[in-house]
């Protein structure tokens, strides 16, 4: 029996992690940059990322947040002031020793020796430290709580092991960080914040996650609480796709963000930090995605609807894009989601199943095919990127038309529910140390995640630590639940109430 062809090779199933380079490669979203680590995100990849962003600044500004920016490059002594937050960083940050560069006599340039800084710049790896000085000169009473600040940037963090949008050197993000009168104010925050970014990475790109706090040995360095959602990939595997950190009062107390109360008292302003990152269109493209291409949710997809000319004669050129245009201005008079369908005429050179197989790999949810044929007899074959490239739907231009937003809303529901569906068949309950040890080891280790029992404070134990680094584990989360329950601990067989998400994780 053959194998069926496909339009990206290697398939998911021969080589994962190659097949997401390849998807990347054909539906033209980024490329890697001349400078290691780094990536070049294109038109098409940084569209994605717009519609993104446009829909988490807009709920962002709805609670109350405000955008400001601060500087690229952060003072060394701001990070040395927080011991933990210092020792989960240092090792990541990159650092600006010198302001001028002269020639070195070869060609070539080299740093001036007599242009070294006193006092070395750290490009940013995240902003509580410099934004944390600035509050501390902003905050002065009550009445100035809380400040909510919000920044959309860029940071590098020193990665020597680099993939596209996963795991990139420089990378864009949002974070955001506020200061509260008190801890319930502050907490709360941290919570409404994680469910704004799991409102937007289910609702708007249909990737299902799981909500959860971090175990201490997986926190934000410096954070007293941390707070996730977790998503898994096609492969099983987990993917951290937005974290929400309560900071208490170790940044405020490192930093001297302090207010008079009304009580005339002097007080540490309770803070929190939280971001979401491009990692999200890896998260995107994994989920989703399949062994033709990208496949794209509607709500986030930069175009909704691609028409394709099907031009068989240089005669009948003009009366088709004509026909094409007219189609696509009707289109655009139906809403989706409260806007306009996003519609886009592929006017590009060659032939119409080049350009068919072109929107399949780029992921587009709606193709219509416009050929003289169909134009005569009123009868438009539509395509669905949710499903096969052969399964065409032919419909009259009224009905075709009328039928384009149900049509999307179907496809970003079944995408959602596919996934869904996927998340909750490979997450499974462990109660035996012997099946979590089968599972993860062997030829066909298994994909997916386990939820566990688990004694946090076996975190402290070499032995836990070392076993679950043998099978390649880490605690995504301790997952949100309205029913307790109590069970024995898989490691140290204590009773706790406590369970554990585990996974292989990107």
């Amino acid at each position: 029996m053959s194998t069926p062809k496909t339009a990206v090779t290697p398939t998911r199933d021969q080589d994962f992690a190659e097949w997401y380079q390849q998807v990347i490669k054909v539906a033209d979203l980024a490329e890697n940059s001349v400078v290691r680590g780094c990536m070049i995100m294109k038109p098409r990849g940084y569209a994605i990322w717009e519609r993104i962003k446009q829909a988490l600044d807009g709920k962002i500004k709805e609670t109350g947040h405000e955008n400001v920016y601060f500087p690229l490059l952060i003072p060394l002594d701001f990070l040395e002031k927080e011991a933990e937050h210092v020792e989960g960083f240092a090792k990541e940050c990159a650092v600006v020793t010198h302001y001028r560069l002269e020639s070195d006599g070869k060609g070539g340039l080299q740093p001036a020796p007599d242009a070294k800084l006193a006092d070395p710049l750290i490009i940013r790896p995240t902003s509580e430290t410099i934004i944390g000085s600035a509050m501390a000169k902003w905050i002065g009473s009550y009445n100035d709580l809380p400040l909510k600040l919000n920044q959309w940037a860029n940071v590098m963090r020193w990665e020597m092991r680099t993939r596209l949008f996963l795991r990139t050197s420089e990378f864009l993000w949002q974070e955001g960080h506020t200061a509260h009168a008190t801890a319930e104010e502050a907490m709360q925050e941290t919570r409404q914040m994680l469910d704004v970014y799991a409102d937007v990475v289910e609702n708007m790109m249909a990737v299902p996650v799981i909500k959860g706090e971090k175990t201490a040995s997986e926190r934000f360095p410096g954070a007293t609480n941390t707070y996730c959602i977790e998503a898994m990939m096609q492969d099983g595997k987990a993917l951290q796709a937005g974290t929400s950190h309560f900071l208490g009062q170790k940044f405020s107390t490192a930093y001297g963000i302090q207010f008079t109360d009304e009580n005339q008292q002097q007080q540490h302003a309770w803070t929190t930090s939280w971001g979401v990152s491009t990692r999200l269109i890896g998260a995107l493209i994994m989920t989703h995605s399949d062994d033709d291409g990208l496949v794209l949710p509607p709500r986030v997809a930069p175009h909704q609807v691609i028409i394709i000319p099907m031009i068989m004669k240089e005669e009948q050129r003009e009366k088709i894009l004509d026909f094409c245009q007219q189609l696509a201005s009707d289109l655009q008079t139906q809403h989706y989601a409260d806007e306009a369908v996003r519609v886009k005429i592929d006017k590009s050179a060659g032939r119409g199943g080049e350009k068919f197989w072109q929107a399949v790999k780029q992921g587009t949810p709606i193709r219509i095919e416009v050929g003289m044929r169909d134009i005569d007899g009123d009868s438009f074959p539509l395509t669905r990127r949710d499903k096969a490239a052969k399964d065409k739907t032919i419909l009259s231009r009224a009905a075709l038309i009328a039928q384009v937003p149900a049509t999307l809303e179907d496809i970003q529901q079944t995408l959602f529910q596919r996934a869904q569906r996927a998340q909750q068949a490979r997450t499974q309950a462990v109660d035996n140390l012997e099946v979590l040890e089968t599972l993860f080891t062997g030829k066909t280790p298994y994909q997916g995640f386990v939820q566990v029992y688990f004694d946090v404070a076996c975190e402290n134990d070499p032995k836990v630590m070392e076993k679950l680094k043998r099978l390649k584990l880490t605690a995504r989360c301790i997952p949100f639940s309205e029913e307790e329950s109590t069970g024995s601990c898989l490691f140290s067989g204590k009773k706790t109430s406590t369970q554990v998400i585990f996974a292989r994780a990107y």
